[in-house]
């Protein structure tokens, strides 16, 4: 049987592992450079059943989004860095009151308005913290178009085995650049479906009530069951609640679910990390730039190697301190003021080695731009 290969751009590989995962319902409102994703799903879903909803801002997205997962839709809208700022107030209710979803984010410069056809990778701590309250997040990345399909496809599986929103933090230059990408066929990458309560009709139904694996049954809102939904503190049956073991168990199962379950969670590419004394960091469109230049190194005799992260909440600390753990310089290489730096401080053991190789002005870093910081470093003696 003959490969199903494609040349398209990334945010069409996005929609192609949307597609491929189940997506049955889209909400979104044009914004550079995300657009396209709303635009080949509009056109794509009615096709196979789903439905497509250009809604009138992107509030009202992220809304329509919510809804339709309750009624129990695979649902995903789309965006960049303002639409995504005003979206973070619904994002924090489907963190609250556990609705699956996927939120692409195709980040472009900031604050603000910005750089709208330029590259960043500035939105990264936004997504960890961008809606207010203690919570925890799943946000995936990708370097490559068949990453980019292939995250897409675990955004959804994770929504629905943690009933969780998961934000697809893809960037500028990856979103509109083409490159091959190979369609898997079905059933080559596993797809995890919503999980059903088996509770019939008139069966009391607690829709907030984990089972013994963490996860928790869903029933269609308007289906065989009636229960309420609250972006409030709330018991086991849905219903607002002060109580403080109420308040305090509900918090904290709603991180614990998420952090308890980095290692699952967890995705990550290495390469000549076997025996790498400078290990750089990457994650993006950034990682590409870090893989050709550790290449050419390597071919020169340089013991320099690359850790892609592709997941980047929940932070993967204990990861991070075991690559890192014989290297004598970290390079973390990003396009913001070092956003997953701090993070990588604060997991190593000598955190006074760990550097930043960065540019925040619209363009992409390139091999030459880490290369020149490298040879600083390494003309200190470090």
């Amino acid at each position: 049987m003959s490969k199903n290969i494609r040349f398209i751009q990334g945010n069409e590989a996005c929609v192609e592992g949307a597609i491929y995962a189940g997506i049955n319902f889209f909400a979104g409102y044009p914004i550079t450079p995300s657009t396209e994703i709303a635009e080949l799903l509009s056109a794509r879903l009615p096709e196979k059943g789903g439905k497509f909803i250009q809604m009138e801002d992107e509030i009202a997205s992220m809304c329509a989004i919510i809804g339709a997962s309750l009624t129990g839709n695979k649902v995903m809208t789309a965006t960049s860095g303002p639409g995504f700022s005003l979206k973070q107030e619904a994002i924090g209710y489907a963190c609250m009151a556990e609705i699956p979803c996927v939120i692409a984010n195709v980040q472009r410069g900031g604050p603000s308005t910005g750089n709208p056809t330029h590259v960043s990778q500035g939105d990264i701590n936004q997504a960890r913290w961008g809606t207010h309250g203690d919570h925890s997040i799943i946000a995936l990345t990708a370097s490559n178009h068949q990453d980019v399909f292939t995250m897409t496809v675990d955004a959804f599986n994770m929504a629905e085995t943690y009933r969780t929103p998961v934000v697809l933090l893809f960037v500028e230059a990856v979103g509109h650049m083409r490159e091959k990408l190979v369609i898997p066929e079905e059933g080559e990458l596993e797809i995890i479906d919503r999980l059903r309560t088996s509770l019939g009709k008139g069966v009391d139904y607690h829709p907030y009530l984990p089972r013994e694996d963490g996860r928790l049954p869903m029933s269609d809102f308007g289906g065989e069951h009636r229960y309420n939904v609250t972006g409030l503190f709330h018991d086991m049956w849905g219903f607002p609640s002060n109580n403080p073991k109420t308040v305090n168990e509900l918090l904290r199962h709603l991180v614990d679910k998420i952090e308890n379950n980095v290692q699952a969670i967890t995705r990550y590419k290495e390469y000549s990390m076997e025996d790498a004394d400078y290990v750089m960091i990457s994650y993006g469109s950034a990682a590409r730039s870090a893989i050709h230049l550790a290449k050419e190194r390597r071919a020169r005799g340089e013991k320099i190697g690359v850790l892609e992260l592709q997941s980047i909440w929940p932070f993967p600390t204990e990861l991070i301190r075991e690559k890192c753990a014989d290297a004598k310089v970290v390079l973390v290489v990003e396009m913001n003021m070092g956003q997953i730096m701090a993070q990588v401080k604060a997991a190593v053991e000598k955190p006074h080695r760990v550097f930043l190789a960065n540019r925040i002005d619209g363009h992409l870093i390139t091999p030459a731009d880490i290369k020149k910081l490298l040879r600083v470093i390494q003309g200190r003696g470090v």
